[in-house]
């Protein structure tokens, strides 16, 4: 018995040690939440390498990124209804293809192909470069745009409520 639990303490111990590479994060402003895998760059090359220009990329690490709306409102001039969504992007490098899609709970964006026939939304986010380079994925929000950030690329969608 001994033995038993001092394998699950050392165990425990272990794990507890070691924090996920891609933490789980949220980026939250008044009608938006935002729950994302947050890889880092560790000197790769990230858009046209790690994420190829041109295929479909859950927007995060691990499970695909959710977006959720507090209320009805504008997303890239396309009209959503409150709810919560899979987000899903195309990247390019002068623009992105942002889709949202109300099938949830999606490990990356390996399944995509079987669901994309329910997206709500296909939108151009703009492209534009950072001020310097982004080690970790971050989103930022105000009631105008949802901003993706990584490496020293800046993708926006606007918001409107």
């Amino acid at each position: 018995m001994f033995l038993i639990l001092a394998l699950f303490v050392a165990t425990a111990s272990t794990f507890a040690q070691n924090p996920p590479a891609s933490p789980r994060l949220t980026a939250e402003s008044g009608n938006v939440k935002v729950a994302y895998g947050a890889p880092s760059k560790k000197g790769r090359d990230i858009f046209g390498a790690l994420v190829p220009f041109g295929k479909v990329w859950r927007v995060g690490a691990n499970e695909a990124t959710e977006i959720t709306f507090a209320k009805d409102g504008i997303f890239g001039g396309a009209a959503i209804k409150a709810g919560t969504y899979t987000l899903f992007a195309i990247p390019e490098a002068d623009s992105w293809t942002v889709i949202l899609n109300p099938t949830l709970k999606q490990w990356g964006a390996y399944g995509y192909d079987k669901i994309k026939d329910a997206d709500v939304a296909k939108v151009k986010a703009s492209v534009s470069g950072t001020e310097a380079t982004v080690e970790q994925l971050r989103y930022n929000l105000d009631e105008n745009n949802l901003t993706i950030e990584w490496d020293n690329v800046r993708a926006s969608v606007p918001l409107k409520f």
